[in-house]
């Protein structure tokens, strides 16, 4: 009997995990919300002194350096940090990086515990590798937190988080009905500051709308697409807000993308779509025919439920932008305690 039981509730959890795991945005549905309730009330994170006012101009960095520094979850007794923050300016030479690290290795014991695995640190653009032993240190082993999209060579994956860009207006606040009437199969944003022979194609396409400036209509015709275009290394800023207006993202990409916002936390496969630019304008039409419109109308919901985990509020509010970063780094906490490399 008490075997039976044992495997009725296993197949139970199962059959929920399943279930919630294809009509949920989330990889991993029933644990989310517990951990989450979990780092709210145990997180703790200790944060050096400051060699230098730090100042941020990439606007999510600097939201969520402001956000930390007055947050609940620093603490002043290292004994009780899971994590540690090494705050330093964007625009820190490597030499002067080395120079920090080396001060947290001789001044500090705990750098050394984890040789900077429980460490993190803010860097818009990301570092990249060095020569130098104290910075291949930190960018091997300390988490580092850089804006999307991040360069590939400046991110590495399972490791690297991504802060979410700011969204350009309050669209993304916001959710779309999910009935809204669909008119055009795809949008795309242009700022036309460079050449793009795909753009030249899907201009002279009337089921694609390309506009340079947002127009009075443009809300109206974000919403009324099927998908909203991207290039991975333009203007994705108001991924968000097209995300929250019902219109499913569609990343030009030549590579498979490892950085998105929150890839610890969301499904993206099931919110997006990646197409190579190689494809051209007939390629890429085909892919979006060929999606199946139940597939479609999840990756539409999911997009939509996702929205405000990347909003950026006045003040931190729950599941926020600033908290599903936190919530990031809090999965981050259990670290590996590397083996010393020995100096030469």
């Amino acid at each position: 009997m008490a075997t039976f039981t044992f495997s009725f509730f296993l197949f139970l959890s199962l059959s929920l995990f399943l279930v919630s795991a294809h009509t949920s945005p989330y990889l991993s549905p029933l644990t989310f919300s517990q951990n989450y309730q979990k780092m709210l009330t145990s997180f703790r994170i200790f944060i050096y002194t400051p060699l230098q006012p730090i100042t941020f101009s990439t606007p999510s960095a600097s939201i969520f350096y402001n956000f930390l520094v007055n947050s609940p979850f620093l603490t002043q007794d290292p004994n009780q940090a899971h994590l540690f923050f090494v705050p330093f300016s964007p625009d820190t030479s490597t030499r002067s990086l080395a120079r920090l690290v080396r001060e947290l290795r001789t001044k500090y014991p705990y750098w050394n515990r984890t040789l900077g695995a429980d460490h993190f640190f803010i860097s818009p653009t990301g570092i990249d590798f060095s020569s130098d032993r104290n910075v291949l240190e930190l960018k091997k082993n300390s988490v580092q937190i850089s804006v999307f999209p991040t360069i590939s060579g400046n991110f590495i994956p399972h490791k690297d988080i991504t802060l979410p860009p700011v969204n350009p207006s309050s669209l993304a606040l916001s959710h779309a009905p999910v009935n809204e009437a669909l008119s055009f199969l795809c949008y795309l944003k242009w700022d036309g500051k460079t050449e793009s022979n795909l753009v030249n194609e899907l201009r002279l396409d009337p089921e694609f709308v390309i506009e340079s400036e947002p127009s009075d209509h443009h809300v109206g015709r974000v919403k009324s697409s099927k998908f909203c275009l991207f290039f991975y290394d333009a203007d994705v800023a108001w991924m968000a807000e097209a995300m929250a207006a019902g219109c499913v993202p569609v990343v030009i990409v030549d590579r498979s993308v490892q950085d998105f916002p929150l890839t610890d936390v969301l499904r993206w496969s099931e919110m997006a779509l990646l197409v190579g630019n190689r494809r051209g304008a007939e390629g890429l039409k085909a892919v979006l025919r060929g999606v199946p419109e139940y597939r479609y109308e999840r990756m539409r919901e999911f997009s939509v439920a996702a929205t405000h985990h990347m909003v950026w509020s006045a003040e931190p509010q729950p599941h926020d932008a600033f908290h599903m970063v936190m919530y990031q780094l809090w999965m981050r906490r259990h670290t590996i305690r590397y083996a010393r490399r020995e100096d030469a």
